[in-house]
């Protein structure tokens, strides 16, 4: 800097305003000077960048703006109790609805294997029976699943050998359901303790339970190494028609007039608060694929069966798939009512806790759909948002 020059700018890398003369070496006190307001300086800032912080963490978190997803991953079961599913992807209802959001999907055997993917995050709603759903909302103390429909009632029964006529003869006997802690399961292990009977979730205790898989439950049974099984249809139909089985108990029997959930709709938490949108044009479908199933029950079979062979590689028998669909029922209630006592039931087959599942349903997205239809909304019986 020469003699000549003013003042220092913040653009020559100083903050001194003392002129400088050439050939002069600065004063010690300016450098001290100088390396105190610096250092004031820092400490300064320092100070406004903690202010700042503390202030932004005491200031709440924007929500995310719901946006439309660009994919839902939903799942499903290749059960005649799903029906919903098949047909809202066979006759491109979901694809209608969704308008813009791909589709992909992915099959299950039973409800636990469905929610373990679901909290993964490889699938983002599922079509799934009430017990498991229950289990990993209590589970999760109500951060995993929201219930946003019902879909099916009836359709699962226990059948055994035919020389077993009464469950007094059950004791020592080896039975089987789709997946341990699944609403079959759960179902068949909450009776037998009704009837004075022990399990355990190993497969010890008065009756022996093997959790195994539906297609191999036919097979062992035709084998002579099950004696009987609690099933969703179209599987309990199998055993009867395909392999000599009779009816012990159908679970229709158990609940008053005969109405309980077998298959519901849900979809994960964070999913539903960040895609709202995409979760409505899934409801869209979902009423769609009820309202057709309802509506075209001669050709509900063929259509089902189509869907089946996709996954299966065959279709059913005409005779077991029409006996399958008359026990069935589709409805969007999810019968919200039943769903104290299948955690009942679910504390007492020993596969859950006592809890209280108060907003384990949101069906305000269902009823709005069903607002817009001009149909009656379903309830959620206190249980959470409708």
């Amino acid at each position: 800097m020469t003699a000549n020059q003013g003042p220092s700018s913040p653009e020559n890398g100083h903050l001194e305003t003392t002129r400088i003369v050439a050939g002069q070496k600065p004063k010690r006190k300016f450098r001290r000077v100088e390396f105190i307001a610096g250092a004031v300086l820092v400490v300064l800032i320092g100070a406004g960048a903690t202010v700042v912080s503390i202030n932004n963490t005491n200031k709440t978190p924007a929500a995310p703006v719901p946006v439309k997803a660009a994919t839902l991953k939903l799942g499903y079961f290749p059960n005649v109790t799903h029906a919903p599913a098949i047909v809202g992807l066979q006759e491109g209802l979901f694809a209608k609805s969704l308008d813009g959001t791909a589709l992909t999907t992915q099959v299950f055997n039973a409800g636990p294997a469905a929610i373990e993917a679901l909290s993964a995050g490889a699938i983002d709603a599922a079509y799934i029976g009430p017990n498991p759903a229950i289990n990993s909302y209590v589970k999760s103390q109500g951060e995993s699943v929201r219930i946003i429909a019902g879909a099916t009632s009836g359709g699962a029964q226990l059948v055994v050998k035919p020389e077993i006529t009464s469950p007094a003869q059950l004791k020592g006997k080896v039975l089987a359901t789709p997946q341990l802690g699944g609403t079959q399961d759960v179902a068949l292990r909450s009776w037998l303790v009704d009837q004075g009977f022990k399990t355990t979730p190993g497969g010890g205790g008065d009756v022996i339970i093997n959790p195994t898989d539906n297609a191999q439950t036919l097979k062992l049974f035709q084998d002579g190494k099950l004696d009987g099984a609690w099933l969703p249809e179209p599987w309990a139909s199998r055993l009867v028609l395909e392999a000599g089985a009779k009816v012990l108990v159908n679970e229709a029997d158990l609940w008053d007039k005969g109405e309980f959930s077998t298959t519901i709709l849900i979809v994960n938490k964070k999913f539903l608060a960040e895609h709202p949108q995409t979760v409505t044009s899934l409801l869209e479908g979902h009423v769609a694929s009820v309202n057709w199933l309802n509506d075209n029950k001669t050709q509900a079979a063929e259509v089902i069966n189509a869907g089946l062979t996709k996954t299966a590689g065959k279709p059913l028998a005409q005779n077991v798939i029409d006996r399958s669909l008359t026990e069935l029922t589709f409805n969007v209630d999810p019968l919200a009512g039943t769903f104290p006592t299948l955690l009942d039931h679910g504390v007492k087959a020993g596969v859950t806790k006592e809890a209280d599942i108060s907003g384990i349903f949101d069906l305000g997205p269902i009823n709005a759909v069903l607002k817009t239809a001009g149909k009656a909304a379903v309830s959620a019986a206190g249980l959470g948002s409708e």
